[in-house]
């Protein structure tokens, strides 16, 4: 019998760009298509998202994406990704209206979408999937079932044991547990929040918080989240309703999320609660609630923009109540601590994760998580969705309940994973990795470019400009030095005519300048001027030399 091979794309050793393939014989299937947030060392970069090489390799065999659910980590590189290897998406309603949201925008329209429910079963080549419902941040997450002829492969996705969750769908233990009394190869579990003892709080300690926040609140309440927590937004309608207060939303990603949700009966606001942004003045303050992005402190959100009053509608005033409703996101904290401090400034009254509960993450803490290995009992265990130190205590948790130590598999991205009843190897190989989206550009800005960019950043540029004659091979005009981040030019007079005079001494090493010469030169100016420069100011900056015949 073949084996199955379980393939990370990304969600190993970090936390996002999830993708995982999943091969059996001639038979490819792709859970999840997630990007990152790029590194604050990737200058410029919008987006990450996983090195496809080996799906687009083997584009014939990829049967479908199968998508657990609609965040950012999870499906953000579906535009990116579906143009090369091309295949039926599988995923709730939610999430597929998502997705299609997403293709709209990249003119993507060849791309069948396929709305599944939890508890439906699918067959996609040589694999049969069942969707579970499980409970997380975003409506319609899924926990999936994935079975072939080496056995079966259940995928947490990410989640958490949510008994009280907001649309009373609580996650299907007793599907897992069937499972688990049947028999499951391996376990691929969510391991973001497994170094947390205890239990996630439910999403319904939110609303007692806010409750409380609505009734104290004297002026506007203006609410920073993530989008796609339809759970919490409903909660926020619901309060708007019970204190007399109309609700809009500000931020394009808000805006675009919360009309999907309510075209497809996933998010409920009468008409008489939902105001637009243009009628604001139209009211009180104390009739006030806005929704709006900014929860990681983005510099161009809608909360960031307001606060910096560089939002056309709304500006943060005196007497504003600002909820942040999210724990920033590692990396992030810079960002958000920056823009808690401008919004005192402001004069506002600042809710966030520290001094109050106004937010509950989506993930399973440890005893959650043994729960599931309880139920599933799986023979292998692989832990994902996490940064290595994550991966590890996960693992080390299913050690401690039972489970042979060589059965707790860590793997790392380039690693294949070949499986079966009996045994378990890694393999590779597999060409794994990060491509960087820059605007409309996708893997055209790699470490080089990166490099450069924090060159410029750190120490400037200086463009040394050499005009030779071509009938003489003279110096017909220059060196004119032009200095953009490294020194102002006025300030600095004797320094730039001191960097000058080192080009001119190297132009005059030669009696004649042939094109020849060229590159030889450019080296030797970038050399002699960059240690002059460094022996004066301990600056390096960028030096581009540029000749033109005239």
């Amino acid at each position: 019998m073949e084996k199955l091979r379980i393939i990370p794309l990304g969600g190993i050793g970090e936390i996002g760009k999830n993708m995982t393939a999943f091969e059996y014989g001639d038979d490819i299937i792709v859970i999840d298509c997630g990007s990152i947030f790029p590194r604050q060392d990737m200058l410029g970069i919008d987006l990450v998202i996983p090195e496809i090489e080996y799906l687009v390799r083997n584009r014939e065999r990829v049967r479908a994406y199968l998508i657990t659910h609609g965040h950012e980590d999870h499906i953000g590189a579906m535009p990116y990704v579906l143009p090369h290897v091309p295949a039926p998406v599988y995923g709730t309603r939610l999430t597929c209206a998502l997705i299609r949201g997403k293709l709209e925008e990249h003119h993507i329209r060849s791309t069948v979408l396929n709305v599944v429910k939890p508890r439906d079963v699918v067959n996609v080549g040589a694999f049969t999937v069942q969707f579970i419902k499980v409970s997380h941040s975003i409506a319609g997450a899924v926990a999936m079932a994935i079975t072939c002829p080496a056995g079966t492969v259940v995928v947490t996705g990410d989640f958490k044991i949510d008994y009280t969750p907001i649309d009373g769908e609580v996650t299907d233990l007793n599907t897992l547990a069937a499972w688990g009394s049947k028999g499951v190869l391996a376990l691929l579990a969510d391991s973001t929040n497994v170094e947390r003892p205890g239990y996630t709080m439910s999403e319904k300690k939110i609303a007692a918080t806010f409750h409380s926040l609505f009734k104290d609140a004297k002026g506007r309440i203006i609410i920073a989240m993530f989008a796609s927590n339809i759970h919490r937004i409903q909660q926020v309608v619901d309060l708007c309703r019970e204190f007399s207060r109309k609700v809009c939303f500000v931020g394009r990603s808000m805006v675009n999320v919360t009309r999907l949700a309510m075209d497809i009966g996933e998010l409920k606001i009468p008409q008489d609660v939902f105001i637009d942004v243009g009628d604001l003045d139209c009211y009180e303050d104390q009739e006030i609630v806005v929704l709006t992005t900014g929860s990681q402190g983005e510099p161009m959100s809608g909360l960031t923009r307001m606060a910096n009053s560089e939002h056309r509608k709304l500006q943060i005033r005196e007497g504003d109540t600002v909820i942040i409703s999210a724990t920033p996101i590692p990396g992030n904290e810079i960002m958000v601590s920056r823009i808690i401090d401008q919004l005192y400034r402001c004069g506002a009254t600042v809710i966030y994760n520290r001094i109050a509960d106004v937010h509950v993450s989506g993930h399973a803490c440890q005893e959650e998580l043994k729960l599931i290995h309880a139920l599933v009992k799986p023979r292998y265990f692989i832990p994902v969705h996490g940064e290595y130190r994550m991966l590890q205590r996960h693992a080390q948790i299913a050690v401690e309940m039972g489970m042979p130590e060589d059965r707790a598999i860590i793997l790392e991205l380039g690693q294949a994973l070949e499986l079966s009843e009996d045994e378990a190897s890694i393999t590779g190989p597999i060409p794994t990795g990060s491509v960087m989206v820059d605007g409309l550009g996708v893997g055209d800005v790699g470490n080089v470019v990166l490099r450069d960019r924090k060159h410029l950043s750190q120490d400037g540029l200086i463009i040394v400009v050499v005009g030779v004659s071509k009938e003489t091979g003279r110096l017909s005009s220059g060196p004119e030095l032009i200095s953009r981040g490294f020194v102002y030019v006025r300030e600095n007079e004797e320094l730039i005519a001191g960097a000058r005079n080192v080009a001119l001494g190297v132009l005059a090493r030669y009696d004649r300048i042939e094109q020849s010469d060229w590159t030889s030169i450019k080296n030797g100016i970038k050399d002699e001027m960059h240690n002059y420069l460094f022996s004066l100011i301990k600056r390096n900056p960028m030096i581009l030399p540029i000749i033109m015949e005239t």
